[in-house]
């Protein structure tokens, strides 16, 4: 009998639908191997009544889980591709990049108005920094509410806080059956994605040859050009939960688009980029687009951030 493979997993509702998905793929394609899934609690998961950039650490939702592959107690760790932070620790490494779903976010309304239709002064929840600078670009009239929670959660608090709206990724909306829920896919034009939202990512042992082969199936080419793009992107700008970045790599016809967005808290500077190039060099792309940034000034944008969040560069 072969030996067990343990899959890791935060234990929420989404993390642990992404880690059956990634179980029942592996399942069906090596059917004498015994697979058991293993969910756990991170930082992000015991601290809810704090916003994500205050916390100010990175690793959120993956450090437990790390310390876990690191240890040998589990064999591979499934990760919504967003918490993944751009530096990994040493030894471990990115084993698959899963097809992305669609990668945008969605406007959860209460009396089913669109991002344009809302109220003037509309109190709109979300707990990205992210969302809300590029919203409050588009319309510098909403009230932004931080908050926190799983989707159930988060819907409860529509409710309860009597918020007009929520903003959430499309992905984990979909993934939960709750696209009934959804008013408006908000366009792209108006609001970049997180880097990496919308795939499933699977971390892995750097070297781990057996584990490494047995998800290769899993892998989608033109997802990992996208993200890694897009990883490099940020990686080059020292962002994360703490600083309002947005990216968005796609390969069509065998070239790599990628846009990338930096903004304001408030909203009132944006600045965005794109880039086009090889998928082959997706990870000089990202660079190249960071720097692109940086000259239109994101780089100032970026450190009145981290100021406005006490965060030290």
């Amino acid at each position: 009998m072969p030996k067990e493979i343990v899959i890791g997993t935060r234990d929420s509702q989404l993390a642990m639908w992404q880690a059956r998905w990634v179980l029942n793929q592996l399942e069906r394609r090596y059917p004498g191997q015994p697979f058991v899934l293993r969910g756990m609690k991170t930082k992000g998961d015991h601290v809810l009544d704090v916003a994500l950039a205050k916390i100010g650490d990175k690793g959120l939702f993956t450090k437990e889980l790390e310390i876990a592959l690191d240890r040998g107690e589990i064999d591979l760790a499934v990760h919504s591709m967003k918490d993944l932070p751009t530096r990994l620790p040493e030894g471990l490494a990115i084993g698959a990049f899963c097809r992305r779903e669609y990668p945008g976010d969605v406007l959860i309304s209460r009396r089913g108005l669109t991002l344009e239709q809302l109220p003037s002064g509309a109190r709109v929840g979300t707990s990205s920094l992210r969302r809300t600078a590029q919203l409050l670009h588009f319309r510098p009239d909403l009230h932004m509410f931080a908050i926190r929670g799983n989707l159930t959660t988060r819907l409860k608090k529509l409710e309860e806080l009597n918020l007009d709206a929520l903003v959430l990724a499309y992905a984990g909306v979909h993934r939960l059956g709750m696209d009934h829920r959804i008013t408006q896919r908000i366009p792209l034009s108006t609001c970049l994605p997180a880097v990496g939202q919308g795939s499933i990512g699977i971390e892995i042992r750097a070297g781990d040859e057996y584990i490494q082969r047995m998800l290769a199936p899993l892998d989608d080419p033109a997802s990992r050009a996208a993200i890694t793009a897009e990883r490099a992107m940020m990686k080059k700008l020292e962002g994360g939960c703490q600083v309002p970045i947005g990216a968005l790599g796609r390969v069509e016809n065998g070239r790599l688009f990628l846009e990338g967005v930096v903004a304001s808290l408030d909203g009132r500077q944006l600045i965005r980029e794109r880039i086009c190039a090889s998928p082959h060099r997706a990870e000089e792309a990202g660079a190249m687009l960071a720097e692109r940034l940086l000259v239109l000034g994101a780089g100032e944008i970026l450190k009145t951030a981290r100021q406005e969040f006490g965060i030290h560069e």
